[in-house]
């Protein structure tokens, strides 16, 4: 068997074992991937993971189950203990509705007990009216579940939802332009996780699923059971745009009910896509005494309310009488959105996400306001099913010029790590790349942009960043879509749902530090199946013995977790007389004399 559990709640799990792969799927539902170097990932059992475990259905005798089927040896006793524990908590306190209050209940008086008395739980209650029963205050709903989730106790929510106003709406059988099509079986689960027979059950939670693997649908899928209206909060405004044609496209709503609120256009409709950067705008105000931090920054909004009035357009929230709420990306939801949400429970609220990883650590966050994980698919699954494509990953390390190497010694932090990142000689190597790949559509993504510039000017491809405007984003879109142009240089606007199905190749020169999320998030852009059946490419460069290859690898933990390998290899200029062949380590550019020649090796 491939698995070690050990007492310290980490398990070790043997990478070359022939059950690996069927061991890893397992330990996905229930535990976090710590880290993953060749021969042994290590994973960690967490409360969160165990609660999120519980709440998608996965009870600790089905944990346990999983732990003594593939363990070498037997389970400890404390593991037993936690799993128990842990996974059992979700669920002991209950929130429910009764005559217009909320009430938090609970089977056991004693555990009631602790959390009256608990100092950052009181303030969200307003009285102790049973033994098992505690009244929440008004407006409180979605601040209680944070307090009592930071605390150990997340709550089982079935005080249930406002309908919202009605909205017919219907899945058409072909789309607006004759392409038949149905909901995939793995999205109609999706829904009905999601849904939970419309009930107190159902109606908040994330659904987890790969880049490409139609997201969006499965939104649309629950708009349908929803039948009332909805906001929908995007990463960008290409997302918005591709949410409102997906919708017009699949169902019997015409434009007069869908509309876009971005800063370009502010329209609300029965249907309205917003983007996460509106809804954060903040104003300008004047500054009173004891308007400043000590630190110098502006305060922060501690209330829904507060925020509204620094962040106006949070008023979208309200002005309408919404059935359901979708966040999309919802990895990327931001602070003033989080506080509003927790305003906002009585209303049916749905997030869709490639993972649930979050940068800053709100994940608990993200299980207290927008709902528990309720549907999770591995992606390697829906690979072998042939609805994403097989993916290829190569880390190619390169050497950083000598002439660089005394200004890298004596910098640190952020200007070490950029000088690392902007190795000019991956310029050389993404020209090498791209003649690798004559027949497909790449897109080299980047970080810094002066270095994306400068590789624009060396290919002479298109640059497209945050700063392009949204017509012309549109342009170079379309044009890559219909092979009028191969190579688009994109910067971190080209993370989040960008629909480019023919893009088979992406080289990344740069990226944020060690984020996980967005190493996925640009796997994500070339995982559409292709209609040639061809895999995609990825390929991260990286400046060997620098900070960037110690980030690199915790970028690649994520990825790894799903069953991604990457194949690493060192990446070096070839002598100009050898003779090179494609098929081995070295391979030769044809025709430029111009074109460095590249051995890449083990």
């Amino acid at each position: 068997m491939p698995l070690i559990v050990q007492s310290d709640h980490t398990l070790l799990l043997e990478v070359d074992n022939p059950h690996f792969a069927a061991a890893r799927d397992d330990l996905l539902a229930f535990a976090e991937l710590v880290r993953s170097p060749e021969h042994v990932h290590t994973y960690r059992l967490t409360p969160l993971s165990l609660w999120n475990a519980a709440a998608a259905g996965a009870g600790p005798e089905d944990v346990l189950a999983a732990l003594d089927r593939w363990g070498k040896f037997s389970t400890p006793d404390n593991i037993r203990t936690t799993v128990q524990d842990q996974a059992r908590r979700f669920g002991r306190i209950t929130l429910v509705a009764d005559s217009g209050d909320l009430y938090l209940t609970s089977a056991e008086p004693l555990l009631l007990d602790e959390v009256w008395s608990h100092k950052s739980v009181r303030p969200h209650l307003a009285a102790r009216v049973a033994p098992g029963r505690i009244r929440v205050r008004p407006l409180a709903r979605g601040h209680v579940k944070q307090a009592l989730l930071k605390v150990g106790h997340p709550v089982l929510d079935r005080a249930g939802y406002t309908p919202g106003t009605p909205l017919p709406l219907q899945l058409l059988p072909a789309t607006r332009d004759g392409q038949a099509w149905s909901l995939r079986a793995y999205q109609r689960e999706a829904v009905e996780a999601f849904w939970g027979g419309g009930g107190p059950a159902g109606g908040s939670g994330v659904i987890v699923l790969p880049c490409g693997a139609g997201k969006t649908l499965v939104g649309i899928g629950a708009m349908g059971q929803a039948q009332a209206q909805t906001l929908i909060l995007c990463a960008n405004t290409t997302s918005v745009h591709q949410w409102m044609q997906e919708i017009l496209q699949r169902t019997n709503l015409g434009p007069d009910q869908v509309g876009e609120y971005t800063g370009a256009v502010k329209e609300i409709y029965p249907v309205t896509v917003a983007t996460y950067q509106i809804l954060t705008h903040r104003t300008r105000r004047r500054r009173g005494a004891g308007d400043e931090a000590p630190s110098g920054r502006r305060p922060q909004p501690t209330t829904a309310a507060e925020a509204e009035v620094e962040f106006p357009h949070l008023r979208l929230f309200q002005e309408r009488n919404w059935g359901l709420v979708i966040y999309d990306e919802v990895h990327l939801l931001p602070a003033p959105v989080f506080r509003v949400t927790a305003d906002i429970q009585a209303r049916r609220r749905l997030g869709l996400t490639a993972t649930l990883l979050r940068e800053d650590g709100r994940e608990e966050d993200v299980f207290a306001l927008i709902g528990p994980k309720k549907f999770e698919v591995p992606w390697r699954v829906l690979e072998g099913q042939g609805w994403i494509a097989t993916a290829v990953c190569h880390e190619l390390r390169v050497d950083l010029p000598a002439a660089l190497r005394p200004a890298y010694s004596v910098l640190d932090g952020a200007d070490r790590f950029r000088l690392a990142a902007e190795n000019p000689v991956k310029i050389e190597l993404v020209r090498e790349l791209l003649l690798r790949h004559p027949d497909e559509r790449i897109l080299v993504i980047g970080h810094y942009i002066d270095q994306l510039a400068a590789l624009a000017s060396a290919l002479q491809a298109p640059l497209l960043t945050g700063q392009t405007p949204q017509r012309e984003r549109e342009k170079l879109f379309s044009a890559f879509r219909a092979g009028e142009i191969s190579v688009l240089i994109v910067s971190r606007v080209a993370n989040f749902a960008i629909d480019l199905p023919d893009a088979s190749v992406a080289i990344e020169v740069s990226g944020l530090y060690g984020s996980r999320q967005e190493e996925a998030q640009r796997l994500g852009r070339i995982l559409r199946p292709k209609t040639d059946g061809r895999p995609a490419t990825f390929y991260a460069l990286v400046s060997r013995d620098t900070v960037e290859q110690d980030f690199a690898h915790k970028r690649q933990l994520f990825l790894t977790e799903q069953g991604y390998r990457y194949v690493i290899r060192h990446a070096e200029r070839a002598a100009e007389d050898e003779v090179a062949t494609r098929g081995g380590d070295a391979v030769t550019s044809a025709g430029d004399n111009d074109v460095p020649l590249w051995r890449i090796g083990r």
